[in-house]
């Protein structure tokens, strides 16, 4: 799989600069975790759940989560593991079909070996599982089964713990809270592939709700909580995780208070201005405001509940030409002592050792999601990326 892979080769060739790499379920961890991108949820529930991943995979989406737990009843949860099992068998016997990364969100330990040994051979199409409402002491026995489920299958299995429990909310039991989660993860380090962060669960507690003209950081109290969860797990010092952006919940608006998020001038430079007023109309300019902020504060990928998500996360997810250019500098071997320069862009000044840790992982998010050519922007990424 490769991210823009739907898109047709010569239209890649104009588009990127560098491509975006290839990859598969068994690449190396870093790689995998950098190029989750929008992670698409669904209910494991779905009676034609084959035929849909197989679908999303052709239109671009890398990574999926299939959900037994908020996205179902408490009623339908029976159902949903044996459909699991049913779809899982569908797949493995299409032997062409390009799938993404699929993991499965359960909601107690005790389903995670019981639905490897029930996937049986079809245990191979699995990459994962998504731990529910993490802390320290429910999510030990969540790493511990996924383990043992691991050495029982031979599969190598990755676990993606998701952040949105009280403990982590509350301001007189966050440090601790964060602090036992740490501990968790990185005990069974090799095994955590990202960490996601569950804002609606966060606004629950306080009876909020952020409306389509308003980002997760407009909300203060949800902001505080990305800030303390990037900086004690999202560190990049050898000791952070990746850690992947909230999911946007709107997909058309109605109606709307604010001005538009979105600037024309790209759009009209783009011959896009049809474009423009299609993602305005269905919200998509407040999710593309909060993805440019998820990056900015350290958040890479995203959680998305609807296709339509999924194209936006990505195409501005793809490193310009500028950044490619600046971490390339920054990252030469000649400049292993330090120094400042200024930018081949002539516009800002790079300084080597304070943001050599940007250039790296600049570089890595474009193998992943490649590097744009010096004339194109998101606007080109999107028009290209959408279905004719």
């Amino acid at each position: 799989m490769r991210h823009f892979g739907h898109i047709a080769p010569e239209v890649r060739q104009r588009l990127f600069h560098q491509e975006p790499c290839e990859f598969t379920a068994d690449s190396a961890a870093r790689l995998l975790s950098a190029g989750l991108g929008a992670t698409l949820y669904s209910p494991a529930t779905r009676p034609r759940l084959a035929d849909d991943i197989v679908k999303q995979a052709g239109l671009g989406v890398v990574s999926m989560v299939l959900c037994l737990e908020d996205s179902i009843d408490d009623a339908d949860v029976v159902a949903g593991e044996e459909n699991l099992v049913r779809q899982f068998a569908d797949l493995a016997s299409r032997q062409d079909a390009q799938l993404p990364l699929l993991f499965i969100r359960v909601r107690h330990p005790e389903q995670i070996p019981d639905l490897v040994r029930r996937l049986g051979p079809s245990v191979r199409l699995l990459s994962g599982f998504v731990l529910p409402k993490f802390t320290e002491e429910r999510g030990i026995p969540f790493l511990e089964a996924l383990t043992g489920a691991e050495a029982a299958s031979g599969r190598r299995l990755f676990a993606m713990p998701v952040l949105e429990s009280p403990e982590l909310l509350y301001r007189e039991s966050r440090v601790e809270s964060l602090e036992g989660i740490l501990r968790a993860v990185d005990k069974y380090r090799d095994r955590v592939l990202a960490l996601r962060l569950g804002v609606t669960d966060f606004c629950s507690s306080y009876g909020l709700r952020r409306a389509p003209d308003m980002t997760a950081y407009d909300v203060q109290i949800v902001a505080s909580v990305i800030a303390d969860v990037v900086n004690m797990l999202g560190r990049a010092d050898g000791t952070g995780f990746t850690v992947t952006g909230p999911v946007w919940e709107y997909f058309r608006v109605p109606e709307r208070m604010f001005k538009p998020m979105l600037r024309s001038s790209p759009f009209l430079e783009g011959q896009a201005v049809e474009l423009r007023e299609r993602l305005i109309e269905h919200a998509m300019d407040g999710l593309l405001r909060e993805i440019s902020l998820d990056q900015a504060n350290g958040l890479l990928g995203k959680t998305c509940i609807h296709p339509s998500h999924v194209l936006p996360v990505h195409a501005l997810s793809v490193v310009s030409h500028e950044e490619f250019s600046d971490a390339q500098d920054i990252l030469r071997p000649d400049r292993g002592g330090g120094g400042v320069l200024r930018s081949a862009y002539t516009n800002k000044m790079n300084e080597v050792k304070p943001h050599r840790a940007w250039a790296e992982r600049t570089l890595l998010r474009a193998e992943v999601f490649g590097v744009a050519n010096e004339d194109v922007g998101f606007v080109e990424l999107l028009a290209a990326g959408i279905p004719g």
